[in-house]
């Protein structure tokens, strides 16, 4: 079980950046695949996460690229969904961030279409 990773620490990566992002704006169900070990992805992680309205998924889309943009100086290679905020794509190259208002993730259900990923589940922040 991962914790709320210290923005202190030298060790302090995307993956934990885009989590604390997430956290910060009250983003739930916060799943990390690893694809890592699965040959041909395009990326290395995909971190996912639900919302209960699309003015918070904006929220923790914009949060995620500033804060991104702010501690690592990176911007996203490409933005998707920001129009309509119902499945937001953001994506790093390395790490690609997915924000769902919850019907669409329930509909869409990335987790399963990837199952061969080694899935790491983030607890709630309350």
């Amino acid at each position: 079980m991962r914790k709320r990773a210290a923005k202190t620490s030298l060790q302090y990566s995307k993956t934990d950046l885009v989590i604390n992002s997430i956290q910060d704006k009250k983003g739930e169900d916060i799943v990390v695949l690893n694809l890592e070990n699965i040959p041909d992805t395009v990326s290395s992680r995909f971190i996912i996460c639900q919302a209960d309205s699309t003015t918070q998924v904006r929220a923790i889309a914009n949060h995620v690229i500033d804060q991104i943009g702010e501690e690592l100086g990176e911007v996203p290679y490409s933005k998707e969904g920001l129009a309509q905020c119902e499945w937001v794509l953001v994506d790093y190259i390395d790490v690609v961030v997915h924000i769902f208002i919850r019907d669409k993730r329930q509909f869409y259900q990335l987790e399963d279409l990837w199952h061969d990923a080694a899935i790491e589940r983030i607890p709630n922040f309350n």
